[in-house]
């Protein structure tokens, strides 16, 4: 008699062999599963070239309706913990800019309708920035700004 847990170990043996074979064969591409990489935003040199390619525009208004929160002294500029979030409606994407980086955009979230405008994750920062938060509500981008203070450089500093 067959325990369960040998069952389950060859059942997830041979779906992975499986899974292994079809990517050798061509049939499944990992490049097929993911979305398309926007090189031009994440390729531009300085805040206003990666702007323009993210947003479409550099003169993006202020808004007191996002809440950028990362800390004023980042002790390590490899791992900056940022989190953005608002209260606008029918928010569909999110990006965040690091104005000193010479790359500046560092991240650009699309949303689903009716996912709540909250993102969080970890940014490096090269030396001490401006880190401005971008969010399209409706039609129009929105951004607010926060200095933050880099101690130790996160780009090879």
């Amino acid at each position: 008699m067959i325990s369960t847990k040998r069952r389950v170990f060859l059942k997830g043996t041979l779906a992975a062999g499986t899974v292994g074979v079809a990517v050798g064969a061509g049939l499944l591409a990992p490049s097929k599963l993911l979305a398309a990489w926007p090189s031009s935003t994440f390729e531009a040199e300085g805040l206003d070239a990666a702007m323009e390619a993210a947003l479409g525009s550099t003169d993006i208004p202020d808004s007191d309706d996002i809440d950028l929160s990362a800390p004023e002294i980042a002790e390590n500029g490899a791992v900056v913990p940022v989190s953005v979030e608002t209260t606008m409606d029918d928010v569909s994407e999110i990006a965040i800019f690091a104005e000193e980086n010479d790359f500046s955009a560092t991240a650009h979230y699309m949303l689903a309708s009716g996912t709540k405008p909250k993102i969080s994750g970890r940014i490096r920062l090269g030396e001490s920035s401006n880190v401005v938060a971008a969010v399209k509500s409706g039609d129009n981008w929105y951004k607010t700004v926060r200095e933050v203070k880099v101690t130790v450089g996160g780009c090879g500093g």
